[in-house]
Order: structure tokens, then C-alpha cells, then sequence
């Protein structure tokens, strides 16, 4: 059995709220059932299944959304990016740094899925003579309950991609990611981002008829074709998304409404991230009554909006790697003054969708090109990245080997935190409407499970 999730994006507490412990008490018990379920076998009998694999397929840990990027500017002693080199020791310390903080902000969550290859936690019933389970107490420390072995595998996405550089200094960094989750990767190699960079991947991968990758390389603003150096989108979280929330409340924080503050804290939740202005305007119409505030909330992102075009890291993507061809499109998309307004909210959002089309919700159309599907040695298509869960059929053909109709099928396994979406009724009015998220992917092997290859879930929980 293989178990998928992605997109959790665990941080140091300083950008905005993550996912709490709950939810991993939950994935655990979770666990625990689809070990005993995929003991039954397509013959009605139950053999207990022996070991069971957990792919975290990136952005785990999310080492971009810290404010600690920000404790020094450009020209300041300590000045460094996600841009910069990343073989520097004033870079390493940042992602040890950030790394700390994150490990020990999630602690709690994190202890959950370490205990889950310690023997004790997934156990399931023995079989009895007769291939049924024997009659033992669900407590997973109940005596006579059987141990599944659990391996868990790390691959890196674009919020994480740092633990995919190479040296000793990553090397001590991974080692600490491998001992707070209990991961099977090993510290002294890159975690991968691409599943040719594993053998270990790949073999579970044939075992499963399965083909998963994090997705960033569809999104040309998160992947510019080397996972060892940033992209434009890790400038935009860092460079305005944190410096927002983190100059609103250093300059307004005891004149604002907390509800205006608790949602501009959110713009890092907002997809896509280019429609963040439009969410400002939204929250600022929704929790402000102040004219003269809202002003100068919008000209503090507008300012913040000058810095970072003004970033020589921005301009070097004019007409080169930048989706929408200049910065000055970047700016126009992104600034107030520019025409991101009521009037034009619906026409900006419509034109960003439409050029970013390959790095919108579905990235179904690039399943199509993968080369496990077109030689149908995987059955099942998985991506993350986008936020969106959804199961798409692709293809089904008539096997002469398995003599019966073969499905295949593409999966994204969305994420576990609050996301924000425009309204789709009118989005000139930018109204966005929020949820907590939580998904999981499991693919059965061989007999398991019934014969039944997959199972997907999804939950939704409405905010407070």
C-alpha cells in the first residue's frame, strides 16, 4: 500500500497559520484502517498486508514563508535570498535557521508521523486458520496485534526545494528533517524532487502502477528548469507576501479592525498567488470602514510592490523566464494604481488565469504527457502543488495481458491548510470564500484492499 500527501506547508509560525496536530491524529487513526481494509484480499480472504509506504510529495516543510528572510535588507549586513548562492554559509545558516524553527514550531505534528514506524502504532489483527481476522482489541498496543513496517519518503517541491542542494552543510539539515519525521531517506543524498532520482521511489512506484511528481515543473513562475536555484514565485512570498503582512501591522497594527489584520495575514493562502491584490481590496472592503486606512493599506502594497520589480533579481526575468513576458505586465497586475480594482478585479484575474493556464488548478493535460502514462507502465497520474484535489480519468484500453478494460487515471493530491478562492458567480464583486482542506491518496498493490486498486478522500471544514 502507498499513501500520498502533499502541500501541508508547515512554517515557523511567522507567515500566517498552518495545519494543527489534529489533523495528523487523525491521518494516524486513518492509517490504521487502511492497513486493516487492504488486508482483505480480491479472494475475500484477509492476509495481513506487512508494509505500507508514505510519500510526502513536497512543500512538507515550508522553508519560503518565514519572515526570517526579512531581518536584514538590501545593503544590511546579513542580507540574503532564496536567489543568492546557496553554497554560502550565510545562506546555509538561513535554511538551518528556518529549518529549526519550523521542526520546532511542529513538533507535536511531526512526533505523530515519526511514531507511525515505531512497531506500535499501525497494527493490525493476525489471520486467523481460516484467512479471517482474529478476534484481538482495536487498541494498536492491544495484545495480539501485528506490526506494519512504514517507511516514509521525502520529495522535495518548490517551498522546500532546499533540501535538495547538495554539500555537508544540507547534509546536517536533512538529518535533523529525517529525525523529527522518521523519514527512510537518507540524510547524506538530496531529498529528491524527480522520481528518477530514487530507485527506491521507482521500485515502489512499479509495485503501485503509479507515477507521482510534486507538479512545480508546470508552473513557470515556481520551476525555471534547475531545482537547485529559486524562481519568481519564491520573490513574490518572500519579497512582498511576508513584507505585507509584516509592514501592515509594523505601521497600522493599533489602527486596523483584527479582522481586517487576521485576513490580510491570509494573502499567502489566496490562489493564485498573483490575484493577492484582489484579495486585499476584498478583505479591505469586507473589515474596513475607514477610507483613509484603506488608502494607506493599499499604498503600503503598492510601495512594496516598487521594491520587489525593482529587485535585480525580478528585472533579470524581463522577457526571459517571466509567464507574462515583462515586469511591467508583472506590475500592472499587481498594483492598485495599475487597475486592480473593483472595475477591473474580474478582467486581471481572467487574463492571469488565462496566461498562467499551465499552472492553473488542473494540471490533468500534463498526465498526458508523461511517459509512464504514454507507455501505460503507470496506471495512475498523482501531482500536488495547485491546492485543488481532483480525480480525472485520462484513458482506458482493452489489455490482452489482464484480458479486461484498463484504467488510468490523474490525481492531485491537494493540500492540508486554509485555502482562499474567488467566488465564481462574479468575480468582479471579489468575494473569495475560504475552507480548511485535508487529502489523502492511497494505492493498493497486487490483491490488497479487495482487488480495488485506489481510494481517494478529500474533507472540507468550513472556518470558524
Amino acid at each position: 500500500m502507498l499513501v500520498i500527501i502533499s502541500d501541508l506547508h508547515l512554517t515557523d509560525g511567522t507567515s500566517g497559520e498552518t495545519i494543527k496536530e489534529g489533523a495528523f491524529r487523525v491521518f494516524r487513526s486513518r492509517l490504521r484502517d487502511l492497513a486493516y481494509d487492504a488486508s482483505w484480499r480480491a479472494d475475500g480472504t484477509y492476509r495481513p498486508i506487512e508494509e505500507l509506504d508514505i510519500l510526502l510529495l513536497g512543500d512538507i516543510l515550508d522553508v519560503i514563508r518565514s519572515t526570517q528572510w526579512l531581518q536584514a535588507r538590501r545593503g544590511e549586513p546579513g542580507y540574503v535570498r532564496p536567489w543568492d548562492n546557496p553554497q554560502s554559509d550565510l545562506f546555509a545558516e538561513k535554511i538551518r535557521a528556518i529549518n529549526e524553527a519550523i521542526l520546532q514550531r511542529n513538533s507535536t505534528s511531526l512526533a505523530i508521523l515519526r511514531t507511525l514506524n515505531n512497531g506500535k502504532t499501525i497494527t493490525i489483527p493476525p489471520a486467523t486458520a481460516a484467512d479471517k481476522p482474529a478476534s484481538v482489541e482495536w487498541e494498536p498496543d492491544a495484545p495480539g496485534r501485528v506490526p506494519v513496517k512504514v517507511r516514509i519518503h521525502y520529495m522535495v517541491g518548490n517551498h522546500d526545494w532546499f533540501y535538495h542542494l547538495p554539500g555537508p552543510a544540507y547534509d546536517a539539515i536533512r538529518q535533523s528533517v529525517v529525525e523529527a519525521i522518521g523519514l527512510s531517506n537518507s540524510a547524506q543524498e538530496p531529498f529528491p524532487h524527480d522520481p528518477a532520482e530514487s530507485p527506491l521511489l521507482q521500485a515502489i512506484y512499479k509495485q503501485h502502477r503509479v507515477f507521482a511528481r510534486h507538479g512545480d515543473i508546470f508552473d513557470p513562475y515556481n520551476f525555471e528548469g534547475d531545482r537547485n536555484t529559486s524562481s519568481l514565485g519564491d520573490a513574490i512570498v518572500v519579497d512582498l507576501l511576508n513584507r505585507f503582512s509584516t509592514e501592515v501591522f509594523a505601521r497600522l497594527g493599533d489602527k486596523l479592525p483584527q479582522p481586517c489584520i487576521d485576513g490580510l495575514k491570509e494573502i499567502d493562502n489566496v490562489r493564485p498567488t498573483l490575484i493577492a491584490p484582489v484579495w486585499v481590496n476584498a478583505t479591505l472592503q469586507r473589515t474596513c470602514q475607514d477610507p483613509v486606512l484603506i488608502r494607506q493599506v493599499k499604498r503600503i502594497w503598492d510601495d512594496l510592490v516598487d521594491d520587489f520589480i525593482d529587485l535585480p533579481f525580478v528585472r533579470a526575468h524581463d522577457n526571459k523566464t517571466n509567464p507574462l513576458d515583462s515586469v511591467d505586465k508583472l506590475e500592472w497586475v499587481l498594483k492598485f494604481s495599475k487597475g486592480v480594482s473593483t472595475k477591473f478585479a474580474s478582467k486581471v484575474v481572467t487574463w492571469v488565469q488565462d496566461r498562467l493556464a499551465r499552472a492553473g488548478t488542473s494540471y490533468y493535460q500534463n498526465g498526458l504527457a508523461e511517459a509512464a502514462f504514454k507507455d501505460r507502465t503507470a496506471r495512475y497520474i498523482i501531482n500536488g502543488h495547485t491546492h485543488h484535489y481532483e480525480v480525472v480519468p485520462l484513458d482506458t484500453y482493452y489489455s490482452n495481458l489482464r484480458g479486461k478494460y484498463v484504467n488510468q487515471m490523474y490525481f492531485n493530491s491537494g493540500t492540508w491548510r486554509q485555502v482562499h478562492e474567488l467566488a465564481k458567480a462574479n468575480p468582479m464583486e471579489q468575494e473569495f470564500i475560504g475552507h480548511h482542506v485535508m487529502t489523502y491518496l492511497a494505492f493498493f498493490k497486487d490483491d490488497e484492499r479487495r482487488g480495488r486498486p485506489f481510494e481517494a478522500w478529500s474533507g472540507a471544514l468550513a472556518p470558524e
